[in-house]
């Protein structure tokens, strides 16, 4: 009977310690997939910025070799010739009979188009867009105003002022030479009456007096 109970004990030992042992290794087994989990999210992230660099250097290589091409000329479509040339005018050069590239498609290619060629050869590679600068266009006069200073009462301070400061300097150069003086660019009209006092009227009388005539 003694003999049984020991063996009945060593029994229970040995069940409890493989428990145990059961035990520990689980838990190294949940840590390192936790480990293996967290190393899968690093590479990831490392591989998503990699493409990311990898993309910012392609875009930089592009723009590295058109800045190392050599520049165009911009020139002006005046007519077709044929099915491959075209004539240009190229300021101040003149007109050229010019090659078109085989990407371009002549039927593209039409009257008083901007077009760029290359510097070498002079062939056409390239349409460009016939827009007008927005600093320009914001300077352009689109309609010459028919007001005149008699047509404005009221404001005969801000009219002289206007008159030394813009039309005198552009009419009279000569006078600001020999003193050394910076001219002035604006005149201070705004803020000088309420609104609505005849500043918009002056300003086209005087953009009508600076308009090419």
């Amino acid at each position: 009977m003694a003999l049984e109970g020991m063996d009945h004990n060593m029994e229970m030992e040995d069940s409890k310690g493989g428990s145990g042992l059961r035990q520990y290794y689980q838990s190294k087994i949940e840590e390192l997939q936790l480990t293996v989990n967290d190393k899968s999210q690093n590479l990831r992230r490392l591989q998503a910025q990699r493409n990311e660099l990898n993309a910012k250097v392609r875009l930089l290589r592009e723009e590295l070799q058109l800045l190392q091409e050599q520049g165009s000329y911009v020139g002006e479509v005046v007519r077709a010739m044929d099915k491959k040339k075209v004539l240009v005018k190229v300021h101040p050069e003149g007109k050229f009979v010019v090659d078109v590239d085989k990407n371009i498609d002549i039927n593209d290619v039409t009257p008083n188009c901007r077009v760029a060629l290359r510097n070498d050869s002079y062939t056409l590679h390239k349409i460009l867009p016939n827009k007008v600068d927005p600093l320009v266009s914001l300077m352009m006069v689109e309609k010459v105003p028919d007001s005149t200073y008699e047509m404005i009462g009221g404001l005969d301070k801000q009219i002289k002022e206007i008159k030394e400061v813009i039309e005198l300097p552009v009419k009279h150069p000569e006078l600001f030479e020999p003193l050394g003086l910076k001219l002035r660019v604006c005149a201070p009209s705004q803020g000088c009456t309420p609104s609505g006092r005849g500043e918009c009227m002056s300003t086209r009388r005087t953009l009508r007096w600076l308009s090419p005539r």
